[in-house]
């Protein structure tokens, strides 16, 4: 079935940068996003995301984490919120 989808500019273009990394349409990849998110029974927390599985919580890196704002702050000034996306 063929429909409309109006998206955020800046998550339509990380869908179709990861899409593309992975050798795969944006259709193929938001068809499985939405599999993917259908599937998850209500009520019940998520999986714990790939990126945690691997690296840990933020919690356990937060010191390297503040160590590494204040160099990026040191050295191009205030990081604004939005930008940390």
């Amino acid at each position: 079935m063929k429909t409309t989808l109006e998206i955020p500019d800046m998550l339509f273009r990380k869908a179709k940068a990861t899409a593309a990394q992975q050798g795969r349409t944006l259709r193929e990849f938001v068809t499985e996003a939405v599999q993917e998110k259908l599937s998850v029974p209500k009520g019940k927390p998520s999986a714990t995301p790939v990126w945690m599985e691997l690296f840990g919580s933020a919690k356990k890196h937060a010191a390297s984490l503040r160590e590494i704002d204040a160099m990026v702050e040191q050295e191009f000034g205030q990081i604004e919120p939005e930008d940390r996306e």
